[in-house]
Parts: structure tokens; sequence; C-alpha cells
């Protein structure tokens, strides 16, 4: 008997099972992570792209909207894809997510001086040029499959917003 129990202590054949119960656990939220972290900067991405076509599109066409009616459609599209019929898809972001600004640059001919006119339908003086930026920001929430609250990352909501910006000189 005493020599059975001496065999058993010594026996090493179960330590690879709870040496891998042990980390299964780590190695199991470690690849959720990644998976998720992966799934937000995809859709960073979707909305960086869905911003930058919809500038180069607005270069095309505004004949049927106003040119901020047009980028914000643009950007949803985009952003959203379009069914089998070409349709725009209704989902994830709307209209509602898209900002689109105008801005009006004059610059003094005389001393160089950049002056940013508050309403960009003024005009500049005869002695400013005057240069013309449309911009565009969209923006999302994105909900992880497994939140980490400790990361600093979340917000109060628990979703991680997203947004992202594009812009051009039009005149």
């Amino acid at each position: 008997m005493k020599r059975a129990m001496h065999n058993l202590r010594s026996n090493e054949r179960g330590a690879a099972v709870i040496e891998l119960a042990i980390i299964a656990p780590i190695f199991a939220l470690m690849t959720i992570g990644i998976v998720d972290i992966s799934n937000a900067y995809s859709r960073k991405l979707a909305l960086e792209q869905g911003a930058q076509r919809a500038i180069e599109k607005i270069m095309q066409t505004t004949q049927d909207d106003t040119v901020e009616g047009t980028l914000a459609a643009e950007a949803v599209c985009q952003v959203n894809g379009t069914n089998s019929s070409g349709v725009c898809n209704s989902g994830p972001i709307t209209t509602a997510n898209v900002t689109v600004t105008d801005r009006l640059e004059c610059v003094d001919n005389t001393t160089g001086a950049i002056t940013v006119m508050a309403d960009p339908t003024d005009d500049c003086t005869s002695s400013q040029t005057e240069t013309r930026y449309v911009q565009i920001a969209v923006t999302d929430k994105y909900t992880p499959m497994f939140p980490i609250h400790f990361s600093g990352l979340s917000t109060s909501d628990g979703t991680y917003h997203l947004s992202a910006t594009a812009g051009m000189r039009t005149q």
C-alpha cells in the first residue's frame, strides 16, 4: 500500500490536463479580445473608406440634391453597401451619422494672413484670395462582444465610438 501511494504521488500523467485547464480561459479571453478589436477596426476602416469614397464621388454628380445631401447619402451607401439591385442598405448607419461642413478661408494677398470665415456663404474681400473646402465626418458605435471595462477604451454606454473624416478643396 505504501508503495502504491508513492507511485501515485510521483505520477505526472494528469499534470498537462491541469495546466491546460488553468491556461485555457486566458487563451479564450485573448482570442475573443483579438476578434473583437479586429471587428471594431474593420468597422472604423469601413467608415474611413465610406467618407473618402463619398468625397471622390461628389466630384462626379450633384444634380439631384445639394452637395451636403449627396455627400451624406453617398457616405451612408458606401458604408452600408448595396443589395443585388444596387439600392443602398439601410444599416448600420443613416444620414444622421454623417455631418457635412463647408469652410471658407480668405488669404490676404499682401500679408498672407489666413482668416477662416464664420459663415461659408460669405465672400472674401477684393484684396483676399478665397479657398473653399468641404469636409465629411461619419460616426458610428461598435458594441463589443466581450466588453473590457478596465481597458479605458469603452464608454459609459458600453460601446466604442468610431469616427472618420475626409475632406477636399473645392475652390
